[in-house]
């Protein structure tokens, strides 16, 4: 998708929207997790080692924003990922850092940077 420059008013709310809902490291993690495939609120509370309210409230954010989809299976609910693009964007960010990262280091030691 090509975006217009300048970015319209409507079309940056909904960008300022995604990364707001992305502006967390919980968020991070969980998105992260999901990566893999469907998981239940409770699987993800055990590997992240934090509450069922914490989670939820968390996952209830990336639904809102369209990253993740929720399943009720039984008396649980599964979430998966619905908006791949959301690890392409965390990837250049990644990427970014590691550079910025090399950088400093090459500052630090006295390399070129």
């Amino acid at each position: 998708m090509d975006v217009p420059h300048p970015i319209p008013e409507p079309l940056s709310e909904l960008i300022a929207a995604r990364f707001r809902a992305l502006g967390d490291p919980m968020r991070i993690r969980l998105l992260d997790l999901l990566r893999d495939g469907e998981r239940s609120v409770g699987d993800l509370t055990m590997v992240l080692g934090t509450s069922q309210q914490n989670a939820s409230k968390h996952l209830g954010v990336l639904h809102q924003a369209g990253l993740v989809t929720r399943t009720k299976v039984g008396t649980s609910v599964r979430y998966a990922i619905a908006d791949p693009s959301v690890f392409a964007l965390c990837e250049n960010v990644c990427g970014g850092i590691q550079r910025q990262l090399h950088d400093l280091d090459q500052i630090l030691t006295g390399g070129i940077a």
